[in-house]
């Protein structure tokens, strides 16, 4: 279609889109003109009158948020889906071997010299899985030194508790010391520290900030755990890692984006856009354990007694949900499709990932995961 017409008719559909709405506000009008009246006549009580109003008032309210999000502008996939996607696994507990032989399948020696952002799950002041074993963040942080990486960067925002607290309780600071990286405390960054990302093409109604020193970094490196989400997100891995990178609240600021997302009907579709504005080079995976119901800091604990490593999102996520299948997981996690799942469906539409359960190769690194690589296999298969 002639880019001229297309941009004529986008006009044309919101100028309709206004219409309908001032149509519909002075038709909203008539009918509570019309209660009022049959309030007098009729003597309706003034509990089911206002009653009315407010199931008016709401609906419309939600019915113009909806609209405003429909009509805004798209924006482009971040990437083509036409790539298929390596994810390795591997089985075993010894947390450093498995990093070690994880991160050998990447080219990290491309890192030399580079600024390293990590972002790993510390949402609560929580042992894993909910949150990012230590042994996991040391045995990632040795490698990367090992290659010569400049400065490293652990930013971190917790959902649950003061995100310095938390870092304090589970030793990162500790280890910070002791072997050399920066702890970036979110939550204490000025306003000139994060990035608004406009509302353009996204479910978030005022866009939102992202941190300037996830965005200003060389290479990203994500450590997202294996668990259910009983707030709406259904489940939390590497897309869902990425909310923590997002400013509750600026500086100077009483809007909370923390109270959109987790108030919002678009909640997962929102998780996913988040993702759409920074890359990731390396996201690993701690399934050592997983929690297959409730989560995010507590729940039914199962032990793969697996790691596993990739630079797609989407790819990582759906084998994730894989494998909290193959443990017969919540209703949320077992429904449907694994790539209709929400938070995977809207990566796909902006380009994050993989958009096919085919494009996944799924490489197992030794034989103890040979028999749970064969079970995620047959779900993506029979389920993806």
């Amino acid at each position: 279609m002639n880019f001229g017409i297309a941009k004529n008719i986008k006009k044309f559909v919101i100028y309709l889109a206004k219409i309908l709405t001032k149509t519909s506000i002075l038709f909203i009008t008539v009918l509570i003109i019309n209660l009022f009246y049959k309030v007098i006549k009729l003597k309706i009580s003034r509990r089911k009158f206002f009653t009315l109003i407010g199931i008016l008032g709401v609906s419309t309210t939600l019915g113009g948020i909806y609209a405003s999000i429909k009509f805004r502008d798209s924006i482009s996939p971040l990437k083509e889906n036409s790539e298929k996607a390596e994810v390795f696994i591997i089985g075993g507990k010894d947390r450093q071997t498995n990093i070690e032989k994880l991160i050998t399948k990447f080219p990290i020696n491309e890192y030399q010299g580079n600024n390293i952002a990590i972002k790993a799950n510390f949402n609560s002041d929580d042992p894993f899985p909910a949150s990012t074993h230590i042994e996991t963040l040391r045995a990632v942080v040795e490698n990367l030194r090992d290659v010569g990486v400049n400065d490293i960067n652990l930013a971190e925002r917790s959902g649950i508790g003061n995100t310095r607290k938390v870092l304090e309780n589970r030793g990162v600071f500790k280890l910070a010391n002791k072997i050399g990286f920066n702890v970036i405390v979110l939550d204490e960054l000025d306003k000139k520290e994060w990035i608004q990302i406009p509302p353009d093409g996204i479910h978030w109604l005022k866009g939102f900030p992202i941190a300037k020193v996830i965005r200003d970094s060389d290479r990203i490196i994500q450590i997202c755990c294996l668990k259910t989400h009983r707030f709406g997100g259904h489940f939390t891995m590497s897309l869902k890692n990425s909310v923590g990178i997002v400013a509750k609240r600026i500086p100077n600021s009483v809007y909370n984006y923390m109270v959109e997302l987790h108030s919002s009907p678009f909640q997962r579709s929102m998780i996913a856009e988040i993702n759409r504005f920074y890359n990731v080079d390396l996201a690993i995976m701690d399934a050592q354990s997983a929690f297959i119901n409730e989560g995010p800091e507590r729940g039914e604990m199962v032990e793969p007694k697996i790691m596993l490593a990739s630079k797609d999102r989407v790819a990582l996520d759906a084998v994730g949900v894989a494998i909290l299948r193959s443990f017969n997981s919540t209703r949320e996690v077992m429904k449907g499709r694994i790539f209709e799942q929400e938070q995977i469906r809207r990566a796909v539409e902006l380009g994050i990932g993989v958009d096919s359960p085919r494009k996944i190769n799924l490489i197992p690194l030794n034989d103890s995961c040979q028999d749970i690589t064969n079970r995620i296999l047959s779900i993506l298969e029979n389920e993806g």
